[in-house]
């Protein structure tokens, strides 16, 4: 017999509050036809809870076609039909649930989450942020935010959305896998230890392949941060054997068990045996980011073992995988003729019209280090660091952050540099200093090391607000910085697409280089070239020229840049692990191993070829 109205209500209410899902749907197929709005409400609860996502939307769907002014009605139907899979009513749904309440954060976080679903990163981002602008304590929209920005490239806004990550509650294992690995990319290795240790597991059979991949990304952020020692503790707990044992459907895990066993081979220099252990990820790669992930390091293990056209081969693949990434991200830039690095220039008659500004010295303004990647920037930056009168900030776009910050207040960069006023280079240079002062809180006196290798594009803005500044220009033999960039996973998408292919990143480093002489001509600034075969020749000397350049007495220090790499634990660039090694030359020439591939840019790269002083 069919209970009461008043007392079906409380009974359901009851057992949704004891978190009797089942039981709330029992109660409600009493109702019938007749239910009223807050049995419907509860229903659809209960069926989205236990899993029923099409029930749960035609639930949905009743309400909000009875209540349509109702913004949590269309927000709940576009959740059950993202989680069902038919993201097209979900997204029909979301955008109804927003125009009703354009400020609710929860609509805004599940049309972010919808966005990932559809790999429409950029949108994903600007709804996520939007979220967390309305409530800046909600902690899912935050790590949500961070994730599009993680893969959007934009770690500005991905530091701001994990500030005081280490206090948020824990988090399920595969959420706190992610936080994890962002963590990690920007340097807080405590942060992103502290998040797998609160990891909760999920229950019942997955729980230890979630284990297993919990373990292999400990070890990964070990060997990340040259903890070699503590990595090899934790791979111990990740024995081969123990695979043999999981499900059939733990593939998962035992991809990244293997890629951490490959990581940690590579490290002991056991080539052959890393390079099995990254084809057995690729037989199981279920998604790009692991495809490539394991084709760059594939390629490595080949490339030192001097398998240079098994190595190619893997790098082909590796770059596939990162385009289908970066076209989530930015397709624009996948057109022939896009031109992935940004370029600004600043011509003689537009420089004239500068007016004239105080600026600081050279020893109050950063020595800059620039060149393009992999051309031994990094090396660079860890022997400065390793002396006392210096710090350098790991690899930071705050300059290039300037450039953005001018356009959002309507000032066209670079044009508009030259009707800066000294309130307003006062501004930027004071904001510049707020993101350095995120980063080194204990610069002190110390100069600041700003290394970052495309800085060599933002000549204009380093010298409208640093025009005394001392700039050191890396270079290396052009065809070993085009190899060594192309066998690097990137995580910038405009980089994926740049180093896609040899013919245009050949053409982007043209590019570089065709504007910094440019740029050099009309500022005069003052440079030292840094050439990275000079050095392994002859690093006393260029340390002493080095030490000249820059005013400093005693430039020894720079030379145990190694020792003070390997203790420095994070350094954010893919030359993590070289730098701790020291210098030496087996980096020189290694692109005549692929001779072959390199032939047709070789008439490109030319003339610059010639203006460095290179040979082919």
């Amino acid at each position: 017999m069919p209970q009461p109205a008043t007392e079906l209500a409380n009974a359901m209410a009851g057992a949704y509050n004891a978190g009797d899902m089942e039981r709330v749907i029992e109660l409600a197929t009493q109702a019938g036809d007749g239910a009223d709005e807050g049995t419907r409400l509860l229903l659809g609860v209960a069926q989205q809870a236990t899993g029923r996502y099409d029930q749960a939307a035609a639930t949905f769907r009743q309400l909000a076609q009875q209540r349509p002014e109702v913004s949590a009605y269309w927000n709940n139907l576009g959740v059950a039909c993202r989680l069902s899979g038919d993201t097209e009513a979900a997204e029909q749904a979301l955008s109804k649930a927003r125009s009703l309440a354009p400020d609710d954060p929860e609509v805004l976080y599940n049309l972010g989450l919808l966005y990932i679903q559809q790999r429409r990163w950029p949108s994903a981002r600007e709804a996520l942020l939007e979220a967390v602008e309305r409530s800046p304590d909600f902690i899912e929209a935050r790590l949500q935010a961070a994730y599009a920005c993680y893969v959007c490239g934009d770690n500005t806004q991905q530091e701001a959305m994990l500030d005081g990550a280490i206090g948020w509650p824990a988090q399920p294992a595969e959420q706190a896998l992610i936080l994890a690995a962002m963590l990690s990319a920007q340097g807080d290795l405590d942060a992103a230890l502290h998040t797998l240790a609160q990891a909760q597991l999920p229950g019942g059979p997955a729980d230890e392949p979630t284990r297993l991949r919990i373990g292999a990304q400990r070890v990964l952020l070990r060997e990340r941060n040259n903890q070699l020692e503590e990595a090899r503790r934790e791979l111990q707990r990740l024995p081969l054997a123990a695979l043999d044992t999981l499900p059939g459907d733990a593939n998962q895990a035992r991809a990244e068990v293997w890629r951490a066993h490959a990581a940690m081979a590579m490290r002991a220099g056991a080539w052959a045996e890393a390079a099995a252990l990254y084809r057995r990820v690729l037989t199981l790669a279920a998604d790009d980011e692991t495809r490539a992930g394991a084709g760059f390091g594939l390629a490595s293990a080949c490339d030192r073992q001097g398998l240079h056209a098994e190595a190619w081969q893997a790098l082909q693949a590796a770059h596939a995988a990162q385009l289908n990434i970066a076209r989530d991200v930015l397709p624009e830039l996948l057109a022939p003729d896009s031109q992935p690095l940004q370029v600004a220039e600043v011509d003689r008659e537009a420089r004239a019209r500068w007016k004239p500004l105080r600026a600081p010295d050279s020893r109050e303004s950063p020595v800059f280090v620039v060149g393009f990647p992999r051309s031994g920037t990094t090396l660079l930056e860890q022997m400065l660091d390793a002396h006392p009168d210096f710090k350098s900030m790991d690899e930071r776009a705050f300059i290039h952050e300037l450039t953005e910050r001018m356009e959002l207040v309507g000032q066209h960069y670079p044009a508009e540099l030259a009707d800066l006023t000294e309130a307003e280079a006062g501004q930027l240079r004071a904001a510049y200093f707020r993101m350095v002062g995120r980063v080194l809180p204990d610069l002190g006196p110390r100069r600041l090391v700003d290394k970052n290798p495309l800085n060599m594009l933002c000549l204009p803005m380093i010298m409208r607000l640093f025009p005394h500044a001392r700039i050191i220009l890396c270079l290396r033999h052009p065809c070993d910085v085009l190899l060594s960039c192309s066998m690097q996973p990137f995580r910038s998408p405009a980089f994926m697409v740049l180093c896609s292919s040899l013919q245009r990143l050949a053409r982007g480093y043209v590019q570089a280089f065709e504007q910094w002489y440019r740029q050099v001509e009309v500022f005069g600034p003052r440079v030292l070239e840094w050439r990275y075969e000079s050095v392994v020749n002859d690093l006393d000397g260029h340390l002493a020229r080095l030490g000249a350049f820059l005013e400093i007495t005693d430039a020894s220090p720079m030379a145990r840049f190694a020792d003070h790499a390997r203790n420095k634990r994070f350094i954010s660039t893919p030359s993590y692990a070289q730098v701790t090694q020291g210098v030496h030359p087996g980096a020189v020439g290694r692109w005549q191993g692929y001779r072959e591939q390199f032939e047709p840019v070789l008439p490109l790269l030319q003339p610059l070829l010639d203006r460095l002083g290179y040979a082919t």
